[in-house]
């Protein structure tokens, strides 16, 4: 069983919106308030992940950690300082919209430090060899978060903040971005376009988040052309269409690329329950994507992964597909039963649809022009 570090803080739960919402809408004019919660991006499918992992006896196997205390220069390495004092100022005053669907609350900003801490502890830890491996429990998210604006609930980029920490204070040079969140990782994708030590590969939801975008033809600019990589996939999509894309793509980009550390963007949000896409998922796909990840990292980087908390919105679901990437990282199952999996197993594409997945990742694996 493989040492793997799991990063978390009861703060990050404590992250609300103070403007009103209903799933992914903003309240008014024609959207009534909701009477189940509002904004989809809540803290119970995290806390319930948390949860599942304590009743399963995964926590009690890991080593567990908390959050690298950040400054505001430590952010400034990603965002410029007019946008840290726009976060700091409305987090002061209560809350409001940050950006394009991203509405925060009060003490917003310090929870965001605080989540984009866990993700430079735990990267930190591995590239040091603290752990083999991690989980970091971030909330808010951050893959959609631009240099200069808020988007999609992710108010800082945590990944972008933990490699260049990294990169600053421990000479970490080649970084592989893995972004499986069903909605496209533009953020990480604009803030690394021209560095070519930082690949960035995300695994979407084609035209989904954000709207109407595929990005197959966006491969990178100036030193970093090449060192980005889109792999959109139809709505519909099911575990073994990500299956393919990770054993025929993604794997040999790896192991071409030979990073020192691969980092995952782990959104839940292709699994079929989620509110917010409409992918066909499920816990084993995450387990084997994990699994085959964890395989190519003992070859090109001495196993060193870390897995970063993004999307993923069923409450009752994203902890199964939670526990099954922690199970994967350990290299350890554990008692916890999926009761969902025969049913979701029955709802994936029939064989017409699965040939014509098949035929066009076969045209993704033609990667664009350098």
């Amino acid at each position: 069983m493989r040492k793997t570090g799991f990063y978390f803080d009861e703060s990050c739960f404590w992250h609300t919106a103070t403007t009103p919402y209903c799933e992914s809408l903003p309240v008014g004019e024609w959207v009534q308030p909701s009477s189940s919660g509002g904004l989809a991006e809540s803290p119970e499918s995290k806390r319930r992940f948390k949860n599942l992992l304590d009743k399963g006896g995964l926590t009690q196997k890991m080593v567990l950690g908390n959050y690298k205390i950040l400054s505001d220069e430590d952010l400034m390495r990603v965002h410029p300082d007019y946008y840290i004092e726009k976060f700091k100022q409305l987090s002061q005053s209560g809350g409001g919209e940050l950006g394009f669907n991203a509405p925060i609350g009060p003490y917003s900003f310090e929870i965001a430090k605080i989540s984009a801490g866990l993700a430079t502890q735990a990267i930190e830890d591995v590239w040091l060899q603290k752990v083999d491996n991690a989980y970091a429990l971030s909330r808010p998210p951050g893959h959609h978060c631009l240099r200069d604006e808020a988007m999609g609930f992710c108010v800082l980029s945590n990944i972008a903040i933990a490699i260049e920490y990294c990169r600053e204070y421990h000479g970490l040079k080649r970084v592989l971005v893995l972004d499986w969140d069903v909605h496209h990782g533009n953020g990480t994708q604009s803030i690394y376009e021209e560095d070519g030590d930082i690949y960035t590969i995300s695994i979407h939801q084609e035209n989904c988040f954000p709207p109407g975008y595929s990005g197959r033809e966006d491969i990178g600019k100036g030193d970093g052309l090449g060192a980005n990589l889109n792999l959109p996939l139809p709505a519909g999509s099911g575990h073994h269409a990500y299956l393919k894309v990770i054993n025929e793509i993604v794997i040999p980009e790896i192991e071409r690329f030979k990073p020192e550390i691969i980092i995952i963007a782990s959104g839940f949000d292709a699994n079929a329950l989620d509110p917010l896409a409409r992918m066909l998922a499920y816990s084993d796909t995450y387990r084997e994507m994990t699994q085959r990840i964890c395989d190519v990292a003992d070859n090109v980087c001495n196993g060193k992964i870390v897995a970063v908390h993004e999307g993923g919105y069923s409450e009752s679901y994203v902890p199964f597909c939670g526990v099954a990437v922690v199970e994967g990282l350990m290299g350890h199952k554990s008692p916890v039963v999926d009761p969902l999996i025969s049913f979701l197993k029955a709802q994936q594409p029939s064989e017409k649809v699965e040939k014509f997945l098949n035929e066009y990742i076969d045209e993704l694996k033609v990667l664009p022009a350098k």
